[in-house]
């Protein structure tokens, strides 16, 4: 147990200083995932053996005196958006319920290079779509700190296995605040990077100009690890790039934020956020400022239209990159047609789910002939007018602080017959994903039910520096550590 509660960076220096091994972290997290999984249900897919192979591999190249990389031997999940040969990615839905990719992810390349174990695919809302992890085809995923809650989404998977001491390192996506969301509610930090700072190549797409890969973790540290395991440019991505990459992030935890600027956006602490959340948010400004930074109140007009402009932009794009899934290549086909025009409808209304289908029609719709002009065209031009806002507020602030969420994590089935107040759980975040931005969640309090509460820390393009090492100095000056809840229904 003492092992899983210890954050990668530990892990790391006690495998160099040669006191456990990486075969003893990896049963120690299968021991976990054993022991909690039938409550928790992050998993979709375990990779045991090729887990333990590698964390042999670990222990004979340390054993020869080999120098490794730092998160060798560092257990890690996989959201299962991302394609790994030889494993199945099912994107939670019924649709590529038996697909088995020939090829891995650029990411999932780089993790198996930095022998890190995976330890499996996790759960996720279908194809991404979704805020808790409710909508996946296999099983809902139940939050680590009270199982009557959701995760958040769409990686709830990815979150809970980290929060829950089911993988000490997870990979993730961010849409919207996918990979935010859900680690304002579990608890953890997860970083959505900079667009284009980490390779897109092998996530099964939802809206190619939004996506995002991005780590999840224990602490800034662990985070700070494994974005730079992850990052920089891919000849298989175009649109990825070099710009401000950084061979090890940890070089910046040390700086200092003494003498910065930070931004509180007054759009961001409206109607419809928690008092308690603002209240937490609110009192980790008193914190930066405590260390010498400066807080000013900011404004970004737009960024009430945001969650508009998000879900025509996404639903839009999610409605071109899903027509691949037909029936005819890979993945599910209706067994119930007569021609090709049967199987093409009958696949695609039993493959997907109804919030896939949901945000299908409202894409086609958006994109359709007479609609064009009068959304699409309009979601894209917001999109220009929301860079500007926030260049002008990156002008005069280093980052901005803001709720990750505007509330914690809610029940299961609370929200799940009603979309649009779901959707609206993404309102503090989709304005970062509109504007290719990075964001840093990370844990800033309690609610009065012991619910983990989340800020979020938005930089300029490519300022992942600035974050991760902000956020480094928050976690240390308020004693932050991390800790694996008692799993127990409440």
């Amino acid at each position: 147990m003492e092992l899983i509660q210890k954050t990668a960076a530990q892990l790391h220096q006690l495998l160099r200083d040669r006191e456990i091994t990486a075969a003893e972290i990896t049963d120690a997290v299968f021991a976990q995932i054993a022991a909690c999984e039938p409550q928790v249900q992050s998993y979709l897919a375990l990779t045991e053996e090729s887990a333990r192979k590698t964390a042999a591999l670990v222990d004979e190249k340390l054993a020869a005196g080999e120098e490794l990389p730092p998160l060798a031997g560092i257990p890690i999940a996989v959201k299962d958006n991302l394609c790994t040969e030889g494993v199945t990615t099912t994107c939670a839905s019924k649709m590529l319920y038996n697909f088995v990719p020939p090829y891995s992810a650029t990411v999932v390349k780089k993790v198996e290079e930095n022998l890190l174990p995976i330890t499996g695919k996790v759960n996720l809302d279908e194809f991404a779509m979704g805020s808790s992890c409710e909508n996946s085809h296999f099983q809902k995923t139940h939050n680590p700190h009270d199982l009557s809650r959701v995760p958040g989404g769409s990686s709830g998977g990815s979150a809970a296995s980290v929060a829950a001491g089911e993988a000490v390192l997870a990979l993730g996506s961010d849409t919207g605040g996918s990979i935010r969301q859900p680690a304002s509610f579990c608890g953890i930090v997860g970083l959505k990077p900079t667009y284009g700072a980490v390779s897109r190549y092998g996530l099964v797409a939802f809206a190619s100009s939004l996506d995002q890969v991005g780590p999840m973790a224990r602490s800034c540290e662990d985070t700070a690890m494994l974005f730079s395991a992850i990052s920089g440019a891919d000849e298989m991505d175009a649109t990825s790039c070099d710009r401000g990459h950084r061979a090890d992030y940890r070089d910046y935890l040390a700086r200092d934020v003494k003498g910065m600027t930070i931004g509180i956006p007054k759009e961001y602490f409206g109607e419809g956020i928690d008092e308690e959340v603002s209240a937490a948010v609110m009192q980790a400004a008193e914190v930066f400022r405590s260390l010498g930074a400066q807080v000013k109140e900011v404004s970004l007009p737009s960024s009430p239209h945001a969650l508009s402009a998000y879900y025509i932009i996404s639903s839009a794009e999610a409605s071109s990159n899903l027509a691949r899934f037909d029936g005819v290549k890979y993945g599910y086909r209706s067994e119930h047609y007569q021609n090709l025009q049967e199987m093409y409808v009958n696949t695609r209304t039993e493959g997907f789910g109804a919030e896939v289908k949901r945000r299908i029609m409202l894409g086609t719709y958006v994109l359709s002939s007479g609609y064009f002009d009068a959304y699409y065209k309009k979601g894209k031009a917001f999109q220009s007018a929301l860079c500007a806002e926030f260049d002008a507020c990156f002008a005069d602030c280093d980052f901005l602080l803001t709720p990750t969420v505007p509330q914690t994590a809610f029940k299961l089935g609370e929200n799940i017959d009603d979309p649009v107040k779901m959707y609206k759980s993404d309102i503090c975040t989709v304005p970062v994903n509109i504007a290719g931005l990075p964001a840093l969640a990370m844990p800033c309090g309690r609610d009065r039910q012991g619910l983990p509460i989340g800020m979020q820390l938005i930089g300029p393009h490519f300022g992942e520096d600035v974050l991760l090492s902000a956020g480094h100095r928050y976690e240390q000056a308020t004693g932050y550590q991390f800790t694996v809840p008692a799993i127990a229904s409440k």
